[in-house]
């Protein structure tokens, strides 16, 4: 039975906004976010299966509807990538192809109302779950981090450990200048992975905030019902927009970074 507080509209909000969480180690040194976990991980699996089963059995001549819409998604990302990265490296299209499909599959949950996720599960004895896991800030850095990490690996591959050093020491301004290379280079490279996260979270994490609002103006009342369901149409409408171009963001200004972490400057 629900508690006086998530009967308000405050408390209805703050319910559906916390994660459902377990602690880990002594102490809880470290807290897991499992509704981001495996939602995260369960929608990575079915992205893998809508692919190979577009695969399994492919024809040369006439392609199934699958196939030839699946070809059309993976052509267009390949394009993108090409046309933005200038570089030797042939992973950056199968790089691409994960970010985009895999944020646009996370985004997508958005579109089924929290209530029809979380009171099943509430009724199954599961207290919280946050089904959207890139409106989670720890979903979106782990993704922008891990978007790093391949930023490092393509500037050493390309330039040597040696001549990533000294160009994160000599430029822009040139080796006399060198405490201020190093501090504006840390902070280039550091805000380039916070940028992402923070980009996405925010979109992801706003867009929630005003559909549970406009839930909660659909309890009040007849009026507030079709007015919730006027804004709720119009929110939706304009969130199927947001929702891939968040995903399209993300997967360029990706493909942008590692093309850069290879340019010498």
């Amino acid at each position: 039975m629900a508690s006086e507080a998530e009967l308000t509209p405050t408390g209805y909000i703050q319910h559906h906004l916390h994660n459902l969480t377990v602690q880990v180690g002594e102490g809880g040194f470290w807290t897991l976010h499992l509704d981001t976990l495996v939602m995260s991980v369960g929608l990575g699996l079915l992205m893998v299966v809508l692919f190979w089963l577009a695969t399994r059995k492919p024809t040369s001549g006439v392609p199934g509807k699958w196939q030839a819409f699946v070809e059309i998604c993976l052509e267009f990302v390949d394009r993108q990538a090409r046309d933005t990265y200038h570089g030797p490296s042939r992973l950056v299209t199968p790089i691409a192809i994960t970010l985009f499909f895999w944020i646009l599959l996370m985004n997508l949950i958005k579109m089924i109302p929290a209530d029809f996720i979380a009171k099943p599960l509430e009724l199954a004895g599961v207290p919280y779950f946050k089904p959207v896991p890139t409106a989670d800030v720890n979903a979106t850095l782990g993704m922008s981090i891990s978007v790093f990490f391949l930023m490092l690996f393509f500037s050493i591959r390309s330039k040597g450990f040696g001549g990533f050093t000294h160009e994160f020491l000599t430029a822009p301004f040139g080796k006399w200048m060198m405490p201020f290379n190093l501090l504006l280079n840390i902070v280039e490279w550091l805000s380039k992975p916070v940028s992402l996260a923070m980009r996405l979270f925010g979109n992801m994490f706003g867009g929630e905030i005003v559909f549970l609002l406009i839930w909660v103006l659909g309890g009040a009342g007849l009026l507030g019902a079709l007015a919730g369901g006027v804004f709720g149409l119009g929110w939706m409408i304009f969130h199927l927009l947001v929702i891939p171009l968040q995903a399209f963001i993300f997967m360029m200004l990706s493909i942008v970074y590692l093309s850069l972490s290879e340019e010498a400057h």
